[in-house]
């Protein structure tokens, strides 16, 4: 007897976890269907954030921020011993494309954006920090050192957070088929018939709604499914990271990479240093995807250029990329809008939905999304749980 869903999701990275939560806290069925291993692709390969995206604000996406930040509080909530609340650091040389004066105002907003209440909240705060601080950051380099600000975001290990989701969403009666690869799709009225390959063997299944969480998988699964619905053109993105040996304590610094004024996160990360990231086009294999040389030099660069200690050739322990997906555009990709799509086959009773891009921090509130742009295709079902208070634990 073949199994029937009411949604069958493709993908067990952040998003396609936080689909099954929601779609099992609704009371739906649902089929998690994953090739490799959950949070095997971007999912352990972002830099482990939890915010708001401070530096969104300076191309206008002030409705992206307010989300983040939202889900961000929300997060450190239901999430405590997964994700952490953590200082940064923002150094202003002389030589800084930002000035203190267009930080301040910016981190201003960011804090009025995340719900101000009080200056005091640690949530929302940020200061100005003395110079007579500036010995406690972690060796920063302090020659033509004009200011320092600190503020507040979160951190996380994505892949845990990724793997607590997806338990969460079991515990609901969500279904997890691990490994298995989707092999096709054949949609009709009633929604779509699903053939993927486990252990060898062809299996199928009925659902009301096929949802692509894929990452850059996503038009590859569209092109195997029949009738063919619309791809939406898109371009890969590549960030890599390293992990660096030694040790950055204080906090987490948000610099500007010498060489091109872009955003760099210097960090902790499991007794060691992590550098991160870059924006590189890529258009192979997304399973293909490695480090490039080029990046790995570019991130040891800004790394050294704020941090002395780093000059004597860092021992670079790993290095580690993850692929973004954005929709094709104008203008370089750090500076692309960053809104994740839901694209639907249809837009009455729709059968398939393709998540494009989409961030760590909001993921919860897309699979939400999701789940209501859904609503008038998926049946009547009692709902079980809300995930915004949905406990996840390590």
């Amino acid at each position: 007897m073949t199994s029937r869903y009411d949604l069958v999701v493709i993908g067990g990275g952040i998003h396609g976890a936080g689909i099954a939560q929601a779609a099992a806290a609704g009371g739906f069925s649902v089929l998690v269907l994953e090739q490799h291993g959950l949070a095997s692709g971007t999912s352990s390969r972002s830099s482990k954030l939890i915010h708001g995206g401070l530096r969104y604000l300076e191309s206008g996406q002030m409705a992206l921020v307010r989300e983040c930040l939202h889900e961000r509080e929300l997060l450190l909530k239901i999430a405590p011993d997964l994700i952490q609340r953590q200082p940064f650091y923002i150094p202003i040389y002389s030589n800084t494309t930002r000035r203190p004066a267009q930080l301040r105002l910016g981190l201003s907003l960011y804090a009025l954006l995340g719900g101000a209440s009080s200056i005091v909240d640690k949530a929302v705060r940020f200061r100005r920090v003395p110079r007579s601080e500036w010995d406690e950051l972690d060796d920063l380099e302090t020659n033509d050192l004009e200011a320092v600000f600190e503020y507040w975001d979160g951190q996380t290990d994505d892949a845990a957070l990724t793997r607590a989701v997806m338990r969460s969403a079991q515990a609901l009666g969500a279904h997890l088929q691990m490994p298995a690869t989707f092999t096709g799709a054949q949609l009709n009225e009633e929604g779509c018939s699903v053939s993927y390959q486990h252990n060898g063997q062809i299996f199928t299944c009925e659902t009301t709604v096929l949802v692509n969480a894929s990452g850059p998988w996503v038009n590859h699964v569209l092109a195997h499914i029949t009738p063919a619905p619309l791809q939406l053109p898109i371009e890969l993105v590549q960030g890599t990271h390293l992990v660096v040996s030694g040790t950055i304590t204080h906090g987490i610094y948000y610099v500007e990479a010498p060489k091109d004024q872009r955003a760099v996160f210097v960090m902790p990360w499991q007794g060691n240093t992590l550098v991160g990231t870059t924006e590189t086009l890529y258009k192979g294999d997304p399973a293909a995807v490695q480090p490039l040389l080029h990046e790995q030099a570019y991130l040891l660069q800004t790394l050294t250029h704020y941090f002395p200690a780093y000059r004597q050739s860092p021992e670079i322990l790993s290095a580690f990329v993850g692929l973004r997906v954005l929709p094709v555009g104008e203008g370089k990709a750090f500076s692309r809008p960053r809104e994740t799509i839901l694209h639907v086959d249809r837009q009455d009773y729709p059968r398939v939905l393709t998540v494009y891009g989409g961030k760590l921090t909001a993921y919860r509130l897309t699979a939400e999304r999701v789940i209501q742009r859904l609503i008038t295709t998926l049946p009547d079902r009692a709902i079980r749980a809300d995930t915004r208070t949905l406990i996840l634990s390590s």
